[in-house]
């Protein structure tokens, strides 16, 4: 009795595709029926996904990266607003705070500038 062998018939275009569609011509040029007539190479699958992870890890990244300079911008900009705000108020008070105009300020209040220069109290340890 003879062995039963596989056998792998030509494949036969069906009528219904007239064969000129985008992948049915980049199909033809790359002629990738010669690579699949046996099967799916299983043997490259899983370089193929160590490429694909790699891919997918470098466009991630890149993305990452983007949107982190995008942040460091934008909170530089808020630190020269913020530094532009501190140099104006410390100005300010700098100038609120000249002995001139405290006296200015306080004299509403009925308050003056002394004109006797401050003396210092002495007092003996013993007195208190």
């Amino acid at each position: 009795m003879a062995d039963n062998k596989f056998r792998i018939e030509p494949k036969v275009k069906s009528s219904g595709s007239n064969g000129s569609g985008v992948f049915s011509g980049l199909e033809k040029k790359l002629k990738l029926e010669n690579y699949f007539e046996e099967g799916f190479p299983v043997q490259h699958l899983p370089k193929m996904i160590f490429v694909m992870v790699l891919g997918l890890l470098y466009i991630s990244n890149t993305h990452y990266a983007e949107k982190t300079v995008r942040k460091i911008n934008d909170v530089q900009a808020e630190v020269e607003d913020l530094r532009a705000d501190y140099t104006t108020m410390k100005a300010d008070l700098m100038f609120a705070s000249k002995q001139s105009e405290v006296a200015r300020k306080v004299s509403p209040y009925g308050l003056k500038e002394t004109i006797r220069p401050p003396y210092k109290i002495v007092v003996k340890k013993s007195e208190y």
